[in-house]
């Protein structure tokens, strides 16, 4: 899943793309570098963002969808409002991806039931933007955020979306500091224990650059770590990653179906 931001404030790559013509236009790049699916964003979830409405979050990604539909490009929209994933699934748009999981705007749920063709992705978080560095606290962050997901998935299924339509994110980044990012992805098994497919976005996101030692070449050290986690992901067949640079990570999954083929050859 290939990310484009059609904002000004993303925290990798915020205003690069917020005219349509360059949205449009790296949307084809990431196409060309690899990418399945492209995910599109109107509003910044990053920590400490504030929130954007609706009609401005439309505004915003509305000619990028339609133009991005009628190329053939397989598209995702990255929303928290219910009012924005319904015009996007009226405009052919097959997933919403929702890194609240429901919590922003509980009526989602029943926008994505009125289209049973259409996938949810529902991430797991805590609070707002502004206020989810302050609900990094866990008992004990598997145990807890797999309860939470499971909590979501069942106010979904409640309100009419089925399980195949729905595949889930531990939310790397969301209301968890960097030891609970990588416990989640130490332990992934328990998130895939929810019996749905599960996606993974931790593309460029700080808690990488720990591991890093060229401060000057932050988007390319992280862009390196995100691929190495993605062959990790792909050995454990999760269902998708969310990344800025599809180029690295394709070549990663490459590299793995070859391992898989010539291990059953």
């Amino acid at each position: 899943m290939g990310i484009l931001n059609v904002t000004p404030n993303s925290f990798s790559d915020g205003g690069k793309f917020f005219q349509t013509d360059s949205a449009i236009d790296h949307a084809r790049e990431l196409i060309a570098d690899g990418a399945d699916l492209i995910d599109i964003g109107g509003e910044s979830t990053r920590p400490g963002s504030a929130r954007v409405d609706p009609e401005t979050e439309w505004e915003r990604i509305a000619p990028v969808v339609e133009q991005c539909v009628a190329a053939g490009m397989d598209i995702s929209v990255d929303t928290l409002h219910a009012s924005t994933a319904k015009r996007a699934l009226e405009a052919s748009v097959h997933y919403i991806n929702d890194v609240s999981g429901g919590l922003a705007d509980p009526e989602i749920y029943r926008v994505v039931a009125d289209y049973p063709a259409a996938r949810y992705i529902l991430g797991h978080w805590r609070g707002t933007p502004e206020t989810m560095n302050e609900l990094a606290t866990y008992d004990d962050v598997l145990t807890d955020v797999a309860r939470e997901l499971a909590d979501l998935i069942a106010a979904a299924r409640n309100a009419g979306v089925r399980d195949e339509q729905l595949v889930v994110d531990p939310g790397i980044g969301f209301a968890k500091n960097p030891d609970h990012n990588w416990q989640l992805l130490a332990h992934i098994e328990r998130i895939r224990d929810l019996g749905l497919p599960v996606m993974i976005g931790v593309s460029r996101k700080r808690f990488l650059a720990e591991l890093t030692e060229r401060p000057s070449e932050v988007a390319t050290d992280r862009d390196l770590a995100t691929a190495v986690l993605t062959a990790l992901f792909a050995e454990r067949d999760l269902w998708a990653v969310r990344v800025h640079h599809p180029a690295a990570s394709r070549v990663a999954l490459d590299i793995v179906d070859q391992l898989k083929h010539a291990r059953h050859v």
